[in-house]
């Protein structure tokens, strides 16, 4: 199972509250299950707004008093649905130690954690990741999922890789040790580790300023490195693109689809190695049988 692909989960039961709350908690073709839906979508954006006011002081100090209960009024509404997914489903484990479960439950705990711990107050802005849940929500976990054609080509490139990466840090060194040896600390390059840093900053382009050569032959190495450095940034992007191209064409990807049926939801287009719809989670016929 990929990771960000949702958890395989049965009811808890077939009939009662249980189920109802099933159907329209992990399902997503029906009206209740919509409305559902479409209210966790509205309540999550409204969420993150207001974590990410609160974060502007100026704000903070003038709306404190009623930005706080707000924030607590969406965690007790998600609280309360993290609890709904436990509850309804047959194996609550497989749920809460899935990738969504854990994002689910990191969406409340920092709150919790800041009201019982003393200093705990900076780990509120790990509630922004409720915003992730969107993904699941809107059906956007079919694209997450495509990310395994780029993992493997970027595993299958990774020897390459490696002797790229020990390449620019040969390069950083050398360069590192010669500025320190022609600027010197009288121009910033206090030591090699620092003068490092600033080959890493110009083979990037980045060109912060916080240190600047100020010899001409300091300039000349600047120069040189810097046009190293277009090149550094073209050479792991032809390696890689060159895999993912060899992956396409050797139909290396592991989410080839099939077109077996839901006989509950009716929804095609299941991975070829799934057993259970990914909507529903209703079984699905073997293959060649469906």
């Amino acid at each position: 199972m990929r990771p960000f692909s949702d958890p395989q989960l049965t009811a808890a039961t077939d009939d009662g509250w249980r189920r109802q709350w099933f159907d329209i908690i992990y399902r997503h073709d029906t009206r209740p299950s919509r409305n559902f839906d479409l209210m966790l979508v509205v309540a999550i954006l409204a969420s993150v707004v207001v974590i990410m006011i609160d974060s502007v002081p100026r704000i903070h100090s003038h709306a404190a008093d009623w930005l706080v209960p707000l924030e607590w009024a969406f965690t007790v509404i998600f609280t309360i649905e993290y609890a709904l997914r436990l509850a309804v489903v047959r194996r609550p484990l497989h749920y809460a130690l899935s990738v969504w479960g854990v994002i689910d439950l990191l969406s409340i705990l920092p709150s919790y954690l800041s009201f019982f711990v003393p200093g705990a107050q900076t780990l509120l802005v790990v509630r922004v990741l409720r915003i992730l849940r969107l993904f699941r929500i809107l059906k956007l976990t079919r694209y997450i999922e495509e990310s395994g054609q780029l993992l493997d080509a970027l595993w299958r490139s990774r020897r390459k890789v490696l002797v790229f990466l020990f390449t620019v840090l040969t390069i950083t060194v050398i360069a590192g040790a010669t500025m320190y040896i022609i600027e010197g600390p009288q121009h910033g390059f206090t030591s090699i580790p620092t003068s490092m840093y600033w080959a890493i900053v110009t083979m990037a382009t980045v060109g912060f300023g916080d240190l600047v050569p100020q010899t001409t032959l300091g300039r000349f190495v600047t120069s040189a490195l810097i046009l190293i450095g277009y090149s550094i940034i073209a050479v792991p992007t032809g390696i890689y693109t060159a895999e993912l191209a060899s992956s396409l064409r050797e139909g290396g990807h592991t989410g080839k689809r099939d077109v077996r049926n839901c006989a509950r939801c009716g929804l095609e287009g299941h991975a070829a190695d799934a057993r259970y719809c990914r909507q529903c989670a209703e079984p699905l016929p073997e293959l060649g049988n469906g």
